[in-house]
């Protein structure tokens, strides 16, 4: 989901099929999901509608069927000739939350469907990829009190992943109580119990006989990420030793797999994910899930699943992509949604290896297997680790060393082609040193010139030999650290938006896993463990979904983008030394400060009449943006004209794509809401991100003091950015920041002003 960097899918230079999801970890590029192969249509599209009507007319009639799906069914079949019927075509229609349908459809009656009144929207339904003891210590985010509990035990976060595993100690209902009693999930061949209140499970439109038990683990993990119970003595062979648990572990889980091994995350199955999550009543959904770049708003799932969440008042926390060493942007850019990327913890796993000739090469690794003493080296034929490749070969007992797999490879480069060719262990070229994997056999991962100064021993005797230790745990001074493969910025589809909006840790977490899979999800991996080490944007997602839960826990009447704003701007600022090869366009606001969160003191919201008023700037029309609210009165400015940025939004952060070397002169308007003290006052300070400056850019704000008389009330300002825009190779990104202070808080809004496309 952007799928964890379980294993060694950023070691690839090229995007994986779905087909070598479970194996590579790598987002892999989006596909369709075709039909059943019946000529009966040939493609899954998803029909969205909009607006919900009203909820009488969905519940069922005498034959079953509601007035919604009847209206699905005649809308379609307005399109299919006599031989077809829209009963034999429609997958599932969504009809709780949001208004559409899934069905085959040829290109034809697709095409045909879109340009029919009433109809948003009409896209194929792509296939998308699922992309902690020390975490929330390296946060500062204490345990849960016991005041506390009662609190968490309202809110209910709905997780769209593989499902869970429910005999993890992590999700033991010991001592809760029943649901809240506006719960209105349901258990679909599963059993629930008072931690874990529902669960549903989803696969190309259906729920008939599929369960959410989770058999790949990735699930399990976001979960007690997010809400996981406090568990002592937890540790993965040893490393990350000490307590797990999530940021909220008094709150209760709501699960809907859409993920699935092997068949990746279907857009048909999201969306039926979001329609039944926002009408069973959750409070938080998280989103660990993702592409290698966005696309437009309504013609994707989550965007649209996501929308009418917030319309509901839930927060849709997702994670920003895995593309990073891929030439991807980040993914989950929807302004209404919270794009979250990836940096490391104060933990690092190394390991190594020693040559026969004395020399150590330091790599990376969480290597549980006892130390492999003296064993040959074996260098394949071009490098190539591929099963076919080692066929016949002599690798028993061997240590191989494994370069990158070529650009057609469907082959992951994880060590499973080692392991099913008998080699004692296994050393791999990684793209990614930040990152410590699980290999199914002894090994680790060396960068590309650590790998030839290997080679150059090896071409230098007869006898080539080599001892791979076990892993050690070491510190990391300089974390957090945005991880080489989170997707950077900037935002593609709305540009005045900046995305990722923050970071949290995503690199060698440790949390639950299922008994179901093995820990590298390799099938001759025999090893069985309740809980694992993974990384990737999925891992960063939950903890951002828990903070966030965490503050609805104490905020119950605040918008989605107020908890936003609490979280974008109490974030901890990342421009460090650790840093100081990247920008914002990458880490966003900074890392994750979920203990401040609670109590932000300004915050930024933001209404659907404000969003609708972005999308009118980004070209949407009246019409269309009406079937979305329902509403007659949604009215686009005509002087709109599709040129808008997005900068205009109430958002906690402001960017602007500017022209490189040229004057500019951009204006960001914004309100914030007073939620400390009745009669606070803050004081202006700009901070300058002096490792990201460049070129002679002023920035002026005003007023520069805000004085408060009541809660609850709004002031406004600008803030005004001009100056010639830096251009390569002096500088592509203008960094700064806007603080509003007083003796108890800081409101920290980054200001970025970028002149080039390419990511940070």
């Amino acid at each position: 989901m952007p799928r964890p960097i379980r294993t060694l899918l950023l070691l690839l230079p090229v995007l994986l099929v779905v087909a070598t999801f479970a194996a590579s970890g790598l987002s892999a590029s989006e596909t369709t999901v075709v039909g059943d192969g019946d000529g009966d249509g040939g493609q899954v599209y998803i029909v969205y509608l909009g607006h919900l009507p009203s909820p009488d007319l969905t519940s069922g009639s005498e034959d079953g069927i509601s007035a919604v799906e009847f209206a699905h069914h005649n809308l379609l079949n307005q399109v299919l000739d006599d031989s077809s019927s829209a009963s034999d075509r429609i997958l599932r229609s969504y009809k709780r939350s949001l208004n559409g349908f899934a069905a085959r459809l040829t290109e034809q009656e697709a095409h045909e469907l879109s340009r029919m009144d009433g109809v948003v929207s009409v896209f194929p339904s792509r296939t998308y990829e699922p992309l902690t003891t020390r975490s929330w210590d390296f946060l500062g985010f204490p345990q849960t009190s016991m005041a506390e509990l009662p609190l968490e035990g309202e809110i209910i976060v709905g997780m769209l992943d593989t499902g869970i595993w429910p005999d993890s100690p992590s999700f033991s209902d010991d001592g809760f109580g029943p649901p809240p009693s506006r719960w209105k999930g349901v258990c679909q061949n599963f059993t629930c119990n008072n931690k874990i209140i529902g669960a549903r499970a989803y696969r190309n439109g259906s729920t008939d006989g599929v369960s959410p038990l989770d058999d790949e683990g990735h699930g399990s993990h976001t979960a007690s990420t997010v809400a996981g119970r406090v568990v002592g003595n937890v540790s993965f062979g040893g490393f990350a030793a000490g307590v797990a648990r999530g940021a909220v572990p008094g709150a209760r889980l709501a699960v809907y797999k859409v993920c699935w091994n092997g068949g990746g995350c279907a857009s048909v199955d999201m969306l039926a994910a979001f329609d039944d999550a926002i009408a069973d009543g959750v409070d938080v959904i998280s989103f660990s899930i993702g592409s290698t770049e966005p696309v437009p708003y309504f013609v994707s799932a989550q965007a649209i699943g996501s929308f009418h969440a917030m319309r509901r008042g839930v927060l849709t926390s997702a994670a920003a992509g895995n593309s990073g060493l891929t030439g991807g942007h980040v993914c989950n850019v929807a302004p209404w949604m919270l794009s979250v990327a990836a940096s490391s913890i104060d933990r690092r796993f190394v390991d190594r290896i020693v040559l026969g000739n004395g020399e150590t090469i330091v790599g990376a690794s969480i290597n549980t297997f006892p130390t492999l003493t003296n064993a040959t080296l074996a260098f394949p034929a071009g490098g190539s680790c591929e099963p076919d490749n080692l066929t016949g070969g002599s690798y028993k007992g061997k240590i191989v060393l494994c370069l990158p797999p070529k650009n057609n490879s469907s082959h992951p480069n994880d060590g499973s082609g080692p392991l099913s060719a008998g080699a004692a262990g296994v050393v791999i070229v990684s793209r990614a040193p930040d990152i410590a994997f699980v290999l199914p056999l002894p090994g680790l991962t060396v960068t590309h010139d650590q790998f030839d100064h290997i080679m150059a021993y090896v071409n230098s005797t007869s006898n080539p030999v080599a001892t791979i230790d076990r892993t050690e745990t070491t510190g990391s001074s300089q974390a957090p650290v945005v991880a080489s493969f989170s997707s950077p910025g900037p935002n593609l589809i709305t540009p005045g938006i900046l995305k990722p909006d923050i970071s949290a840790p995503g690199v060698d977490i440790i949390a639950s896993w299922s008994m179901l899979s093995s820990p590298t999800g390799n099938p001759n991996d025999n090893r069985k463990v309740l809980y694992n080490i993974i990384s990737g944007t999925s891992m960063a997602c939950p903890h951002a979904s828990g903070a966030a839960a965490y503050v609805k826990s104490f905020h119950r009447d605040w918008s989605p983008a107020m908890i936003m704003s609490a979280l974008i701007t109490t974030a901890t600022p990342m421009h460090t030394p650790g840093n100081s090869n990247t920008t914002a366009l990458k880490y966003g606001a900074g890392q994750l400060s979920p203990a401040k969160a609670n109590d932000p003191g300004l915050v930024y919201d933001a209404s659907e009449s404000d969003y609708m008023t972005m999308l009118c700037a980004q070209g949407y029309n009246a019409t269309q943006l009406a079937l979305v609210t329902g509403s007659n009165t949604t009215t686009c400015a005509a002087a709109a004209g599709g040129s808008g940025s997005g900068g205009d939004l109430n958002y906690p952060t402001m960017a602007a794509r500017v022209e490189p070397g040229k004057n500019f002169t951009v204006s960001f308007p914004r309100t914030v809401t007073n939620v400390g003290g009745a009669t606070d006052a803050y004081d202006l300070k700009k901070v300058v991100d002096g490792v990201e400056a460049a070129g002679d850019i002023a920035v002026d704000v005003s007023p520069s003091r805000l004085e408060f008389s009541d809660r609850n009330q709004k002031l406004s300002f600008t803030v005004t950015v001009s100056g010639v825009a830096p251009a390569p190779p002096e500088g592509h990104v203008y960094s700064a920041a806007v603080v509003w202070y007083n003796s108890e808080h800081e409101v920290r809004s980054p200001v970025v002003v970028y002149s080039v496309e390419e990511g940070a």
